[in-house]
């Protein structure tokens, strides 16, 4: 059976690396408080800084993780091939081996067709280095469109990073997104989420909660996806909403991290059955 390994994004770390944090966390600091908590990979996921690291720092870094028992994975957004071979240099630097991505980038958004076009020729860097590069569901992109890219272009060195949770926005139900992705996942953001009325019962908000207290269908998620046949890392994130001051949302934050690392770490058999 192939490693599976459960890790923490950037994403669960949101505030207490924000500038809100009354000392806000560095990479190193989450690096070793992802081994403190006993999880196996750290994805350093939409943080920009990453790419303006020397190379001394990045190996620092590559030597920090291994240190610890943490394997590395990055996260970025867009894709255009120069964008996507810096990412490579730096993933082969720190010693990753899935880079995640998504389609849109702040100043660019191909259409399928260039998408298509600019993967195809990003893609025989990565399959050369033995990097997986894992397209993430969301909002902007029907599922259906992304996984036709995927699954279009056929090679072993892309996939989708699947975060149900995303696409609620574009009115996919979680559980059609996951039947779709399911085959071409190579990664799985692990948060769950739900309604909440608005004060005065006029509409609601979709805000994050603890794994196995809102309405992300866990069971269906890794019964789709078999995470540990398959060696999906399974990586934790947070929709957590500010409490009001940096101390409580801090507090809570933690609190969610060491229930979701609980939860996923203990043996169900609701976790993970045969589909």
């Amino acid at each position: 059976m192939t490693s599976s390994l459960i890790g923490l994004s950037t994403y669960a770390f949101f505030w207490q690396w924000s500038t809100r944090a009354d000392r806000p966390l560095t990479l190193d600091d989450m690096i070793a408080r992802t081994a403190e908590l006993g999880a196996q990979a750290f994805q350093i996921c939409d943080y920009p800084a990453v790419a303006e690291l020397t190379t001394t720092d990045l190996d620092r870094l590559r030597k920090l993780a291994a240190d610890n028992g943490i394997r590395l994975e990055l996260g970025t957004r867009g894709v255009r091939p120069a964008h996507l071979v810096r990412y490579l240099d730096i993933a082969q630097r720190l010693d990753v081996t899935l880079v995640r991505s998504m389609l849109y980038a702040a100043d660019h958004r191909p259409t399928a067709d260039e998408a298509r076009q600019l993967l195809t020729e990003a893609l025989p860097a990565y399959q050369a280095a033995g990097v997986t590069l894992a397209l993430e569901t969301y909002e902007q992109v029907p599922t259906a469109t992304l996984v036709g890219i995927v699954a279009d272009i056929g090679s072993p060195s892309l996939g989708i990073c699947l975060d149900p949770a995303n696409c609620v926005a574009a009115l996919e139900t979680p559980r059609s997104v996951i039947d779709l992705a399911a085959p071409y996942v190579k990664n799985i953001h692990v948060k769950d989420f739900q309604f909440t009325r608005q004060d005065g019962w006029v509409g609601f908000s979709l805000v994050g909660a603890p794994l196995g207290t809102g309405q992300l269908d866990v069971e269906h998620l890794f019964a789709q996806t078999r995470p540990a046949d398959r060696g999906i890392n399974r990586i934790i994130e947070h929709w957590l909403p500010w409490h009001g001051d940096a101390a409580t949302t801090i507090a809570l934050e933690q609190q969610w991290t060491q229930h979701n690392l609980d939860y996923l770490s203990t043996p169900s058999t609701t976790q993970e059955q045969p589909s």
